[in-house]
């Protein structure tokens, strides 16, 4: 049985996703306020559709290495048992989605063919 890789801080630049549906809509968009009140940080658009190699309707946060200690324990205790990608920002999109992609929740099958 392999394990889930958990966010370690060791880059510079991050995003977070959260993934969310029609039925869990409601509340990532409370998350992501807060998020944005809180935490002060960039909120992406919210998408109720499919966009890049995210397979459900997600939601991008970008953060840095000064704001991870605070922001990835928090997203865990208030995810709410939503998936919540957790990648850094390097100039290897493919490298970033996949083997230094960490997660909170159930890893997810990314669209990856974009990448390549």
């Amino acid at each position: 049985m392999s394990s889930i890789a958990r966010p370690v801080n060791s880059h510079q630049h991050y995003h977070a996703h959260l993934y969310y549906n029609s039925q869990t809509q409601p509340m990532a968009l409370q998350i992501l306020q807060t998020v944005a009140d809180e935490f002060c940080l960039k909120v992406g658009n919210r998408h109720a559709k499919l966009v890049g190699p995210h397979p459900q309707w997600s939601c991008q946060i970008s953060f840095n290495s000064s704001d991870f200690d605070q922001l990835i324990p928090w997203l865990e205790a208030h995810r709410n048992g939503l998936t919540v990608l957790v990648h850094p920002l390097t100039d290897n999109d493919l490298r970033d989605h996949t083997e230094l992609a960490t997660w909170l929740g159930e890893p997810a099958d990314l669209a990856l063919d974009l990448f390549r």
